[in-house]
């Protein structure tokens, strides 16, 4: 009996899985990927991930003799013979604890080898190397490993990483059977790893799929590792984690109001006592808030400091006043009035009447009229949602009548401090906008328009959903009819129709509730509607219905971030705008 056959033999299908993989990484991309790793995924989903992930690597676990073998399996896949290593602690670990080993016999190495992609862009072959010299007894893990292939994995990662968009992507992923199946931060990198096993029997052949994010994304961490693989969590565990969640928002919004995200940094670690000092909060108290923030992921501590100190994340920094998008409005808004509303919800679930009503003794609206400051910071705080606008600008209506021989004009209905108005002037130098809001964000919004440059090509309407502007070509619905109930929505849309010449188009933005009852904002969102201000979430087909009470008709709908569509409607019965002004 020969010794050197099974190691050959070995050394062979490696070599053979090796360029398996590297042809692999060639010739896919993450269009044509993720629909064989997940069937039936298409659609809005299918365009929402692939056109936030771009395909990285493929990876596989390899079982060289040693560093020359593994050489010799690089250069014969037409891979860099020469290419770094590192050691492994993750799959050394993973391994270990699969096999009951001892994590200081397994040598695992990393290393990445790069290849083209089909269109030139560079990806790469991920390699884990475990040793395995002859009679080393490492042998039955490696047939082992081979026959399961648990650490061959097909790896995405996200471009322009922001924790909203990452939750939102993981739970695209978990609605197409993708379950939850480890992660961790690495800080060396400075990025988030986030897995999934994905369903049985994918197309391409990997069960395991990999989300990479730079950055420090610890609380879509934590909530993807709430769902450990071996299976749910004790009901009661679960339930006791949901009881808190009030807890969450007051701790976000006391860091808010307490201006700590402007006082702290990501880079540079502050102690409890000195942010105590600039903030004027009890020591003890605000180091026992840090501590519940960390875990949550806004802030992070740092073990090297003496005494408990901590530092910003990029969650934590949406918080800050300064920051691009800041939602630090919506958190004051949340855990202030909002928040009140919500310890009423029995009433409004009972009753179906607004809890907001029933606790401040008028609708939201007037009680925000009243308070020129709670006003403002409910205007800020529908501007902090505003990346959702982010590709409306690109929208087809839009851009065709940006294309059009004269020039068009956007009317932009009840539109708030005119973020989505700006975006959309700033993006089609050739339009021409017409806001009509309340006299208080007339004036805000003339301020916001004047510093995008853009308030030159802008009239302003102080008034209500009467006064809407005759002679629009693109009028814009923003966030409205959610505010308010079918009635009061037929009224709106009627009032549009009128001021609608025959060639113009509706462009509503609303959360659509999901027909399917999958997992969505717009599900908690329409709580929130009903404990607040009355209105409610709707599906499509609801909000069709309600078009075609006031004339207009349905044309499409297409996704948004943060949960949110874009609604296209126009008059009943009139051709396709697109078609009529190209």
């Amino acid at each position: 009996m020969t010794t050197t056959l099974p190691d050959e033999t070995m050394l062979l299908d490696d070599t053979a899985r090796l360029r398996a993989a590297a042809e692999f990484v060639r010739e896919h991309d993450s269009a044509a990927l993720l629909p064989l790793l997940l069937p039936g995924l298409g659609g809005p989903d299918l365009r929402a991930l692939a056109g936030h992930c771009r395909f990285a690597h493929a990876g596989l676990l390899l079982f060289p003799p040693d560093a020359d073998g593994l050489r010799a399996q690089l250069a014969d896949c037409g891979l860099a013979p020469d290419t770094p290593s590192h050691p492994s602690v993750v799959v050394r670990e993973r391994l270990a604890r699969r096999h009951r080993r001892d994590p200081a016999e397994l040598d695992v190495r990393i290393l990445r080898p790069q290849v083209h992609g089909c269109a030139g862009e560079l990806r790469a072959v991920e390699v884990f190397a475990l040793t395995v010299p002859p009679h080393s007894g490492l042998e039955r893990i490696a047939a082992y490993e081979r026959t399961r292939r648990h650490e061959a994995h097909l790896a995405f990662e996200i471009e322009h990483s922001d924790p909203l968009a990452l939750r939102g992507l993981c739970a695209i992923l978990v609605r197409h059977g993708a379950r939850p199946d480890g992660g961790g931060y690495n800080p060396h990198e400075d990025g988030t790893v986030l897995y999934f096993t994905t369903p049985a029997d994918p197309a391409c052949g990997y069960r395991r799929l990999e989300l990479y994010a730079r950055g420090d994304h610890r609380a879509a961490l934590a909530a993807h590792l709430d769902h450990p693989a071996g299976g749910e969590r004790p009901p009661a565990e679960t339930l006791l984690q949901l009881l808190t969640g009030a807890w969450t928002t007051q701790a976000f919004a006391v860091f808010a109001r307490l201006g700590l995200p402007d006082a702290m940094d990501t880079r540079t670690a502050h102690s409890a006592e000195d942010l105590a000092l600039l903030t004027g909060a009890h020591p003890r108290g605000l180091a026992t808030l840090l501590r519940y923030l960390a875990m949550l992921g806004a802030v992070t501590p740092a073990p090297d400091q003496e005494g408990e100190a901590f530092r910003l994340t990029e969650l934590g920094a949406l918080l800050r006043a300064d920051a691009p998008g800041s939602m630090r409005p919506l958190a004051l808004m949340y855990g202030g009035p909002f928040y009140r509303s919500f310890g009423e919800l029995d009433h409004a679930v009972r009753t179906g009447q607004p809890a907001f009503d029933r606790l401040f003794g008028e609708n939201h609206f007037d009680h925000f009229a009243r308070d020129p400051e709670l006003a403002a910071l409910f205007d800020r705080s529908m501007a902090a949602s505003s990346r959702m606008f982010q590709p409306l600008p690109e929208h087809p209506v839009v851009t065709a009548a940006a294309e059009a021989p004269e020039p068009a004009t956007v009317v932009d209905v009840a539109g708030g401090n005119g973020e989505l108005l700006g975006r959309i002037l700033t993006a089609h130098p050739r339009l021409r906008g017409v806001l009509l809001e309340r006299p208080h964000a007339v004036e805000a919004a003339r301020h916001l328009l004047d510093a995008a440059g853009c308030g030159a090509r802008c009239d302003y309407r102080a008034g209500d959903f009467a006064d809407v502007p005759p002679g629009g070509d693109v009028y814009v619905l923003s966030r409205v009819l959610h505010d308010w109930d079918d009635d009061r929505c037929r009224e709106i849309l009627r009032h549009l129709a009128g001021a609608m010449p025959a060639h113009a188009d509706l462009l509503i933005v609303e959360r659509l509730l999901p027909a399917d009852g999958s997992p969505s904002l717009a599900t908690a969102w329409d709580l929130h509607m009903l404990c607040n201000v009355g209105g409610r979430e709707r599906r499509a087909d609801h909000y069709a219905r309600l078009l075609a009470d006031a004339g207009l008709q349905l044309v499409g709908h297409s996704p948004l971030p943060l949960d949110a569509h874009v609604l296209h409607a126009r008059r009943a019965s009139v051709p396709d705008p697109t078609a009529r002004r190209s």
